[in-house]
């Protein structure tokens, strides 16, 4: 079992559970975070530290798209390590619905 990163992170991108994450498994895009399957070690202790509540166990229904996302992205996306500041509009933007068909960018963010 790993952790997934949902659709509730894009444009909120908190890295809150970045900075807790013991193995760095976290990897950045331009507007959400994605873990890596293949590093995450089940541990869980990312999942409470999200404001978005975007980070599932993968054994939850219907995470098959943001399993293959994170998947995907994690192998060409930089690694986060560290915390950074959310953008301005992270609150405004948690509870926004259908923010993969809006907001979704497939572009890198800086990384560590």
């Amino acid at each position: 079992m790993t952790y997934v990163v949902t659709d509730a992170c894009i444009r909120c991108k908190y890295t809150d559970c970045v900075e807790v994450c013991p193995v760095d498994c976290f990897y950045e895009g331009e507007n959400m975070l994605v873990i890596n399957p293949s590093e995450c070690i089940d541990c869980g202790v990312c999942e409470p530290e999200c404001p978005a509540e975007a980070i599932l166990p993968d054994t939850e229904s219907g995470l098959e798209q943001w399993m293959e996302i994170n998947a995907k992205y994690s192998a060409e996306w930089p690694n986060l390590t560290t915390r950074k500041d959310a953008p301005d509009d992270a609150d405004a933007m948690k509870a926004e619905e259908g923010k993969f068909e809006k907001y979704f960018s497939p572009e890198p963010g800086e990384g560590d």
